[in-house]
């Protein structure tokens, strides 16, 4: 991650959400990046709260997992 880069509340929230349904699911990231169309490293960098992504991507993702996608944004 870049140095002093700020991350939104709602990139942290949705990386936390991401990986607890993914983990809850028994999936790896390579399996959900495998569903999603998307490369492991970039799952893997979503999760760490890296990537502030697309509402393309957060529909793949959100598909792959079986969730909907206010699933991965909501406050838990």
């Amino acid at each position: 991650m870049r140095e002093n880069a700020q991350v939104c509340t709602a990139q942290r929230l949705f990386a936390t959400n991401m990986r607890r349904l993914r983990t809850d699911r028994g999936l790896t990231q390579e399996k959900v990046a495998e569903a999603a169309g998307l490369h492991p490293n970039y799952i893997s960098s979503v999760e760490r709260g890296e990537r502030n992504i697309s509402i393309c991507n957060i529909e793949r993702i959100a598909i792959a997992l079986g969730v909907s996608m206010s699933e991965l944004v909501a406050a838990v």
